[in-house]
C-alpha cells in the first residue's frame, strides 16, 4: 500500500494531464471541456486506487474494467447526429483515452501517462489542420426562402447557388398557398465562402423574400469526428 504522500501525487499528476488536455478542448469550445475532461482524469486515477488499495481480497481489474463502462456512458452523451452529420466523436475519444491516462497515474506509471497526454494533445492539435489541408469538406448552411411557383423555381434557386460555388444537399418545398413555395434547403458552401455571399445571392432571386439563413459559426460543432 503506497503512502498518503504517493497517493496524493498519483492523483495531482492525474488532475494536471487531464487539464492540459482539457484546455485544448475548452480553446477548441467543445461540449467536453477543461472541468469535464479534467474531472474524468481525476475520477479515474482515484477509482483505481480505491480499487487497487481500497478493498482486501479484490480483483483491482474488475473498478478498473467498471471505469471503461462508465467512460463509455459519459463519452455517448458528447455524440449526436444532425442530419446525416455524426457530431462529438472526436471529444468522446478524448474522454475515453483521459480516463486511461487517470489510470496509468494510479498505477504510478508515469511516463506512460505523460507521453500519451503528449501524443493526445499532438493528435489533437495537429493532425486537425493536416486533415483540412488534405480533406477539405464544404461548410453548410440550412437555408428558408419563400419564392414564387414555377416550374423553374428549384433550377433558379439551384443556379444562384453555383454562383458562388454553392450547391443543394437537400430540399423541401412547402406550399403555402396558390402562388408561393417555401423552399427549406440544406446548402453546401465551398471553402472561405461567407454567409454575407449566400445571402446576396439569393436577395437576387426574382421574387424571393423572408429569407433565413442559420449556419454554425463555431467549428466543432462540426462534421463527422469533431
Amino acid at each position: 500500500m503506497p503512502n498518503a504522500l504517493d497517493l496524493m501525487l498519483r492523483l495531482l499528476i492525474s488532475l494536471v494531464l487531464g487539464a492540459l488536455i482539457g484546455l485544448e478542448r475548452e480553446r477548441q469550445e467543445r461540449a467536453a471541456g477543461l472541468r469535464t475532461v479534467t474531472m474524468v482524469s481525476l475520477g479515474s486515477c482515484l477509482f483505481t486506487i480505491v480499487g487497487a488499495y481500497g478493498f482486501s481480497q479484490t480483483d483491482p481489474s474488475r473498478v478498473a474494467a467498471q471505469i471503461v463502462t462508465g467512460i463509455g456512458f459519459l463519452g455517448a452523451g458528447t455524440i449526436f447526429l444532425r442530419k446525416d452529420l455524426v457530431r462529438g466523436l472526436t471529444t468522446a475519444a478524448t474522454i475515453w483515452a483521459t480516463a486511461a491516462i487517470g489510470m496509468a497515474a494510479a498505477t504510478a506509471q508515469y511516463f506512460e501517462a505523460v507521453f500519451t497526454t503528449l501524443l493526445i494533445l499532438a493528435v489533437l492539435m495537429v493532425l486537425k489542420p493536416i486533415e483540412r489541408r488534405f480533406f477539405k469538406r464544404p461548410n453548410e448552411a440550412t437555408v428558408s426562402l419563400v419564392v414564387p411557383r414555377s416550374d423553374a423555381e428549384i433550377e433558379r434557386v439551384r443556379s444562384a447557388l453555383g454562383a458562388i460555388g454553392a450547391f443543394p444537399q437537400s430540399l423541401r418545398i412547402h406550399e403555402l398557398n396558390d402562388t408561393d413555395d417555401r423552399l427549406e434547403i440544406d446548402v453546401g458552401l465551398p471553402q472561405g465562402r461567407t454567409t454575407a455571399e449566400l445571402l446576396h445571392q439569393l436577395r437576387s432571386l426574382e421574387g424571393a423574400r423572408q429569407i433565413l439563413i442559420s449556419r454554425d459559426l463555431v467549428e466543432d460543432r462540426i462534421r463527422a469526428g469533431n
